[in-house]
């Protein structure tokens, strides 16, 4: 590393009750080895919590953190990580302290869920954002305003936010990437066996067939359109056009890589966004039918239960 950008960056690490653990130690982890590889102490890191006690994640452990709000200290990057919930002891004191944070030209960012509550907090107003895809239904529909992208990780200027699990690393890659150099990057890469280096472009795992590596580049195109096009679903002519294949060709491909037409397959991916919106949101269930393309609630119930087993309805009452 030149001398010249021998400084040092200190993140600090918010953590709320039922936080994600994999997702905060793959951020950590990866800081620590890029310091190992290097041999320079150039990351550092503190966790921090409302009042300054203990936190429970979501696998159970309790993770003491060194700082409370009222002390947290000057940090390069304020990460919020957040998972099983956006509702916790101390939620106001949190939302309060981003948007000082914010006023102040604050650098911030979210892992996991940590984007819904960075955009409760408004700092997420003219930003590109991403959030776990479990979650991603609710938050388009709470915030609609907000560019909530399907890619694994964002960084649009001083907010940087990821979908959690692995994309913790991604996400650290590429900031080591920029402060390093891309050989530092894939060397820390290679100590986790990260056989890839995700970049900001690549997209969240989507339908109900999510890995879709080494399969056709149309097929994952089509796809990609399928999921951006649910309200209003694209036709088979017109996704067939997209990518330059006959509507036939493209029967082709889903059978053989998918075991199904394109149309079952975008069924499954409206359906299963219509069940994130019943379980994530209060949204009227013909509203819900309507945000994924049905015009019928008769026709979106009958396709439901033919889904999952269970009505809209019963859906509802059973997360509410």
């Amino acid at each position: 590393m030149p001398e010249a950008l021998k400084v040092t960056r200190t993140f600090a690490f918010l953590l709320v009750d039922r936080f994600p653990m994999f997702s905060l130690a793959a951020a950590i982890d990866t800081m620590r080895t890029a310091n190992r590889m290097s041999e320079e102490a150039f990351y550092s890191w503190t966790t921090v919590s409302a009042n300054g006690a203990a936190v429970t994640a979501s696998n159970g452990l309790e993770i003491n953190v060194q700082y409370a709000l009222a002390d947290l200290p000057s940090a390069d990057i304020t990460f919020i990580c957040a998972g099983l919930t956006t509702e916790f002891d101390d939620k106001a004191k949190v939302i309060a302290t981003l948007r000082t944070l914010g006023r102040r030209g604050a650098v911030l960012g979210g892992l996991n869920v940590g984007s819904y509550i960075l955009a409760e907090a408004g700092q997420l107003e003219g930003h590109r954002c991403t959030i776990h895809w479990e979650n991603r239904a609710g938050f388009q529909e709470r915030f609609p305003q907000i560019e909530c992208t399907g890619n694994v990780f964002e960084i649009d200027r001083k907010r940087y936010t990821c979908a959690g699990g692995t994309t913790s690393i991604d996400l650290m890659l590429d900031i080591i990437k920029q402060d390093f150099s891309p050989a530092l990057a894939n060397e820390v890469a290679n100590q986790f066996h990260h056989e890839r280096i995700r970049s900001q472009t690549d997209r969240q795992r989507v339908g109900p067939e999510r890995d879709l590596t080494g399969k056709s580049e149309k097929l994952r195109k089509i796809v990609e359109l399928m999921a951006d096009n649910l309200e209003q679903p694209k036709s088979a002519v017109r996704l067939a056009k997209a990518v330059g294949l006959s509507v036939r060709q493209v029967e082709r491909l889903f059978l053989r890589h998918l075991n199904m037409t394109p149309g079952r397959y975008y069924m499954s991916l409206r359906l299963e966004r219509a069940r994130e919106l019943l379980r994530q949101t209060h949204s009227p269930i013909l509203d819900v039918a309507l945000a994924t393309g049905f015009t019928s609630h008769s026709y979106f119930a009958q396709s439901y239960r033919a889904q999952f087993g269970r009505s809209p309805s019963d859906e509802r009452r059973t997360t509410y």
